[in-house]
C-alpha cells in the first residue's frame, strides 16, 4: 500500500515530507541510503551534488542517534598518539583543518586546557612534547601549544583544582558552534537542495534484488504505518550502531563489524566563564571534558561497553560524571543530580575487524571508519567514523559508487563548504543596510547577522527579505531562546520538522540548554508548534512532553 495522503489537506510546512514520500515510490534511484546520521548525510550531499539520483531515509529523525550525542568537537585524536597511530592522527588533523577552512562560521578553533595529576603514567614534559608532535602532524594549522605550571593553571583557570596536579598543557582543536545534529542537518539540507529525495521517520522493512539487479526496498512510514517500496540500483547501509543488524537482515557478510561504547554528557549551569575546553584524565583513565556551551557547560564523558544501542543514562553514569567534575574543579557548591539541566546519551560504533571483540585495550579503540563493498550486489556498508572525518567519507562513497558504473556527470564538483566570501560579504552588507544587528539584545551571544548566516547560509537572504517586509519577523518567538519568528517559519517550511523534538533537540539545541518544564511554559512555544503542525499542534505538543517525561524514558 502506498502513501495516499491528500497533500491538499496537509498543513503547508508538512508538504515537503509528503511530497518526498510520494516521489520515493515513483522512480528508480541510482542510490538509496539507509540512515540519516553523519555518514548518510555526507554521502547524500556528495552524491546528489555530483549528479547522482539519490534517496535517503531514516527510521527516526535525521541525526537522531549517535550523531546527536557527540561532544560537539572536531578533533584530531591526540589520544591516539599513545597507540602510535600516527597516520590516523595525521588524517584526522588534516580533516579537522579542512572543516575549519571550509566551514569557518560553524567549525572554530578552540583551546584545550589540560592538567596532569601526580603519579600519572607519563611525566608532564613528555605529554607536552606530545602536544608539539600533535601540532606538527597537524601542519601547524592551529595556535601552538604551551606548557602550564601549577601557578599558571591557578592564575589562568582558578576553577581547576590543582591540589594533585603536577602541571599541564594547552593546545588547540575545534568545536561546532551550533550542536552536532544541526551540523549534520546542514548536509541533509544541502542534499535536498541538490535534488536528493529524503524523508525522516521511514523504516526499511526489507530489501531484495529484482530480475534487473535493482534493489526493491519495502519501507514503512512510522508515523502513519503506511507502506510503500523504493527502487534503487545501489543500497548503502549507513545506519551507524545498527549496521551489523541491518547487514544480517540483508544477509550481507563483511570483514568488519562494530562494538558499541556508550557515552553520556550532562548539561549544567555554566561553571566557569572560560571559553576553553577544560580537559582532564578521569578516574578510569579516559579524557574527561568540561565544554563551554553558551550559558551552559557540558561535562563528560563515559566509555561503557554495551551490547545494544541503548540510550539510557544510569544512576552509575551520573555518579561517575558528577564525582569526577566535583573532584577536578573548585566549585562553590558540589554539583548534584538536581543541578542537571539535560542529558545526552549515545552509543559510538567502534570498528573492529576479523574475530576481534575489541575487549583488549577497549579505551584505545579509535573512531576510524571503514567502508566495505559487495560489488556484485551493489551494496555498501559504512562502519564507524566521526564528525571530524565526515568529508572524507563523502568523497570515498562517491569514488566507490562511480566504480559501480553509476553515472556521475559532475564528479569533480566540490560538494561541501560554506558559500564563498563574496556572497557572505553581500549578506553582511545587506544586513547593515536594514540595521539587522541593531535588533540584537545586549544579552545575545553574537550578532544576529553572524548567527543567521551560520545557520542558513544563502537561505539567510530570504530571512532578510522577510524582516524587511515585516519587522515583527525579527522578534524572538520562543522567549528565553535566540530563535526569531522568521527562523521558525523557515524551519517549518524547509527542515522537515515532523515531531516537536526534531526542532527542540536537533534543528536547535533548546532542549539541551533549558529545563523541560521551562520549555513547556515558554511564551511562544505553542505558537511555534502551530507554525510547524497546524491543526495537529495540540497532539504534537502533548506527544513531546509525554515522550520526554523521565518516567517514560526506557
Amino acid at each position: 500500500m502506498t502513501n495516499k495522503t491528500d497533500s491538499s489537506a496537509i498543513h503547508e510546512p508538512m508538504k515537503l515530507r509528503i511530497t518526498n514520500l510520494k516521489k520515493l515510490s515513483e522512480e528508480t534511484f541510482d542510490v538509496l541510503i539507509i540512515g540519516g546520521g553523519i555518514n548518510g548525510a555526507v554521502s547524500a550531499a556528495a552524491l546528489s551534488q555530483k549528479g547522482v539520483r539519490t534517496a535517503l531515509i531514516d527510521q527516526g529523525d535525521f541525526a537522531g542517534m549517535t550523531s546527536q550525542e557527540s561532544s560537539n568537537l572536531a578533533w584530531g585524536g591526540i589520544k591516539y598518539l599513545e597507540n602510535l597511530e600516527f597516520l590516523l592522527v595525521r588524517k584526522l588533523c588534516k580533516s579537522r583543518n579542512h572543516l575549519i577552512r571550509h566551514y569557518p562560521s560553524t567549525v572554530k578553533e578552540i583551546r584545550f586546557f589540560t592538567t596532569i595529576a601526580k603519579g600519572f603514567r607519563f611525566p608532564p614534559i613528555f605529554i607536552w612534547l606530545g602536544t608539539w608532535l600533535y601540532w606538527l602532524i597537524g601542519n601547524c594549522y592551529t595556535k601552538a601549544p604551551r606548557f602550564l605550571t601549577k601557578s599558571t593553571i591557578e592564575k589562568d583557570e582558578p576553577v581547576v583544582n590543582i591540589d594533585s596536579a603536577q602541571g599541564g598543557f594547552e593546545y588547540s582543536d575545534a568545536y561546532l558552534h551550533d550542536n552536532d545534529a544541526r551540523f549534520v542537518f546542514g548536509f541533509i539540507r544541502s542534499a535536498i537542495t541538490s535534488g536528493c529525495i529524503a524523508a525522516n521517520y521511514i523504516k526499511l522493512i526489507k530489501s531484495k534484488r529484482d530480475y534487473d539487479g535493482n534493489w526493491v526496498s519495502e519501507v514503512q512510514n512510522t508515523i502513519t504505518g503506511e507502506q510503500s517500496t523504493i527502487c534503487s540500483k545501489v543500497l548503502i547501509n549507513a545506519t551507524g550502531p545498527l549496521v551489523d543488524q541491518f547487514n544480517k537482515i540483508q544477509k550481507q557478510r563483511t570483514d568488519h563489524r562494530i562494538v558499541l561504547s556508550k557515552g553520556i554528557h550532562l548539561l549544567v549551569e555554566k561553571v566557569t566563564p572560560s571559553k576553553k575546553v577544560l580537559a582532564f584524565f578521569a578516574s578510569d583513565g579516559r579524557l574527561f571534558f568540561v565544554i563551554p556551551m553558551g550559558a551552559r557547560t557540558c561535562i563528560g564523558t563515559t566509555d561503557t561497553p554495551v551490547d545494544t544501542p541503548t540510550k539510557k543514562v544510569t544512576p552509575e553514569d551520573r555518579s561517575f560524571v558528577l564525582k569526577n567534575i566535583n573532584s577536578l574543579l573548585n566549585l562553590a557548591k558540589p554539583l548534584e543530580e538536581s543541578d542537571i539541566i539535560a542529558e545526552r546519551c549515545g552509543v559510538r560504533p567502534l570498528v573492529v575487524s576479523g574475530k576481534s571483540n575489541g575487549s583488549a585495550g577497549w579505551m584505545q579503540l579509535s573512531r576510524k571508519h571503514a567502508v566495505e563493498v559487495n560489488v556484485s550486489d551493489r551494496y555498501m556498508t559504512i562502519f564507524g567514523g566521526k564528525l571530524t572525518d565526515c568529508l572524507n567519507v563523502g568523497d570515498e562513497v562517491c569514488k566507490i559508487v562511480r566504480q559501480m558504473d553509476i553515472a556521475m556527470p559532475y564528479y569533480d564538483y566540490k560538494w561541501y563548504g560554506e558559500p564563498d566570501a563574496d556572497t557572505r560579504n553581500r549578506f553582511m552588507h545587506q544586513s547593515k543596510l536594514i540595521g539587522l544587528d541593531s535588533l540584537t539584545s545586549k544579552a545575545a551571544s553574537e550578532q544576529l547577522s553572524s548567527r543567521l548566516w551560520r545557520r542558513y547560509g544563502v537561505e539567510a537572504f530570504k530571512l532578510l527579505e522577510m524582516i524587511q517586509e515585516d519587522p515583527n519577523q525579527a522578534e524572538v518567538l520562543i522567549k528565553g531562546t535566540e530563535y526569531l519568528r522568521c527562523e521558525i517559519q523557515e524551519t517549518a517550511q524547509r527542515e522537515m520538522v515532523t515531531k516537536l523534538s526534531d526542532f527542540l533537540r536537533r534543528r536547535s539545541k533548546i532542549a539541551l540548554i533549558e529545563h523541560r518544564e521551562i520549555i513547556r511554559n515558554s511564551t511562544g512555544l505553542y505558537e511555534a508548534c502551530k507554525m510547524f503542525f497546524g491543526e495537529e499542534a495540540d497532539i504534537k505538543f502533548k506527544e513531546y512532553f509525554e515522550e520526554t517525561d523521565p518516567e517514560n524514558i526506557d
